[in-house]
C-alpha cells in the first residue's frame, strides 16, 4: 500500500458520528474475535471505528487460505467469533463445512437486500464488486455492453482477460448458467476464448494495463481495481493503466451487472456471539458502509449510501437479481465448463 493511501485510509478511519444504534460505551474487557482473508490495510480502518463507537476490542487473524478449514479443525476449541471473506463462494463453503450459525437480526435484514444475504442468516454480504468491461479510450466507443457481447466474433483477437479458473470468472460462468443453462454457457465461452488476443490469465489490472499497450481493446475485470488504479493507490503506471480505459458497465441481456461480494458471518461456536453480531450489524451500519465503499472502492451493499466518486462515474449499477446462493450451486458446473473448453490452456 502507498503511503498516500494509508494516510486516506488513515483520514477515513476518522470519520465522526458513526450511527450504527449501538449502545454507548461498554466494558473495556469486552471483545471479539475476528478471522478474515481481508488486507490488513482495508479492514483495519472500520475495526477501530467498531471500537471506538462500540467499546469492543477487536482480535484479528489475517488468514490467506484455508478460512473454513482451519476454523472447522478448531472444532469447539476455536476461538472464532467473526468469520470475513471475499467471494461468495467462499462464503458459501463455510456454510458447507459447517462451521457458521444462523443469525436474526432486523438490522442487517433491513440493510441488505435479500439476494445479498443468506436466506437462512448464515452469512451476509458487506460490499459487493461489478464484473465490468474495460474499453479502450482510443479504439471503441462503447456506450453499453452485454457480456454476451464479449463473444461476438467482431472482438476476435481484442479480448483480454483472467483465467477461467480464477473465481471471479468462476462466479461470472455460474451466473450465466443460472439464467441460460449449461448449454448456451458452453457455447458462450467458446466464442470469448475465440475472442481472446492472449492467454486468459494474469490480474485484473493487466487487462487495463494490456489495453494500454495495444495488445487487446476490450476484458472483463473487477470494478474496485479502477479505483485502485485511478486513485493512485498502486503507483504512478497504474494511473496511466486506469485512464486508457473506459468503464461501462455490462449487463446481462435478461438480467443486470454480475457481482461478486465480500461478506461475513458468525462461526459456529463464537465465544462472543452477541458481539459477533454487532460487529457485522456496524459493518452493515450508513457510516461503516461509507467507510467500507471509500477505504476499499468497493460498492455499498446498503441503499442510499454512496459509492465512491471514481466508482460512481460508472453510471448506475442494477445488480442482477440471481440469488447469489443458487449461483453458488453452480460453481462447479462453471469450472468444469471451463476446463471442457479449453478456456485457460
Amino acid at each position: 500500500m502507498s503511503i498516500n493511501r494509508i494516510a486516506r485510509v488513515a483520514c477515513l478511519a476518522g470519520i465522526a458520528g458513526l450511527s450504527a444504534g449501538f449502545s454507548t460505551a461498554v466494558s473495556a474487557a469486552e471483545e471479539v474475535t475476528l478471522y478474515t482473508t481481508r488486507e490488513p490495510g482495508l479492514i483495519k480502518p472500520l475495526l477501530d471505528a467498531f471500537t471506538e463507537k462500540s467499546g469492543i476490542q477487536v482480535k484479528t487473524l489475517f488468514v490467506k487460505d484455508g478460512l473454513a478449514e482451519r476454523v472447522a479443525t478448531e472444532g469447539a476449541n476455536s476461538p472464532a467469533d467473526v468469520l470475513m471473506t471475499v467471494d461468495f463462494g467462499n462464503l458459501i463453503d463455510l456454510v458447507d463445512k459447517g462451521v457458521v450459525q444462523p443469525v436474526k437480526s432486523d438490522a442487517l435484514n433491513a440493510a441488505i437486500p435479500a439476494n445479498l444475504r443468506d436466506a437462512d442468516g448464515r452469512w451476509f454480504a458487506l460490499s459487493t464488486r461489478a464484473r465490468v468491461l474495460y474499453a479502450s479510450k482510443d479504439r471503441t466507443d462503447l456506450k453499453s455492453f452485454t457480456y454476451e457481447d464479449l463473444a461476438d466474433p467482431k472482438w476476435k483477437g481484442k479480448v483480454c482477460i483472467r483465467a477461467g479458473q480464477h473465481p471471479y470468472n468462476t462466479a461470472l460462468i455460474a451466473n450465466m448458467i443460472a439464467k441460460d443453462g449449461a448449454a448456451k454457457t458452453e457455447e458462450w465461452l467458446k466464442g470469448v476464448k475465440a475472442n481472446l488476443a492472449r492467454k486468459a490469465g494474469g490480474g485484473d489490472r493487466d487487462v487495463a494495463r494490456d489495453i494500454l499497450g495495444g495488445i487487446c481493446d476490450v476484458g472483463l475485470a473487477n470494478s474496485y481495481y479502477v479505483g485502485l488504479m485511478r486513485s493512485g493507490a498502486g503507483g504512478p503506471d497504474q494511473v496511466k493503466w486506469g485512464e486508457a480505459i473506459n468503464v461501462i458497465l455490462p449487463t446481462f441481456e435478461k438480467g443486470g451487472t454480475h457481482v461478486n461480494v465480500s461478506g461475513a458471518a458468525v462461526a459456529k461456536n463464537a465465544p462472543h456471539a452477541a458481539n459477533a453480531v454487532k460487529l457485522i450489524e456496524f459493518l452493515a451500519s450508513d457510516d461503516a458502509q461509507e467507510l467500507y465503499a471509500k477505504a476499499n472502492f468497493e460498492y455499498p451493499v446498503k441503499a442510499g449510501v454512496k459509492a465512491d466518486p471514481i466508482i460512481a462515474s460508472f453510471g448506475e449499477l442494477k445488480i442482477d437479481p440471481a440469488e447469489l446462493t443458487a449461483i453458488g450451486k453452480n460453481r462447479k458446473a462453471a469450472s468444469e465448463l471451463a476446463d471442457k473448453v479449453g478456456f485457460d490452456n
